[in-house]
């Protein structure tokens, strides 16, 4: 009985997702609404304000280093390879 149910359940869900694919779609977004020549005008007064400060940020020296002053000056030189040596019983 159980396995009877679980199948009509499944076959109820399957014939239902097509069904819900068609659904009719819901725009969320409302239209939007034209400004008034006062809000327009206090827009490009927010706009002018905000290019004016950017203006006023300065420019960045050069990228900056947090650790330069824990690390040495000059970047760590390769170990020398060791010689080869052969071991056995006869030398050449």
């Amino acid at each position: 009985m159980k396995i009877f149910c679980a199948a009509a359940l499944v076959l109820v869900a399957a014939g239902l997702a097509p069904a819900m694919a068609q659904a009719p779609h819901i725009n969320m977004m409302p239209e939007l609404q034209s400004k008034t020549p006062e809000e327009k005008e206090a827009d490009a007064l927010k706009e002018k304000a905000y290019r004016e400060s950017l203006k006023k940020i300065p420019d960045a020296k050069g990228a900056s280093d947090p650790w330069g002053a824990v690390r040495n000056a000059e970047p760590a030189k390769p170990a020398p390879a060791k010689a080869k040596t052969r071991t056995g019983s006869t030398a050449n």
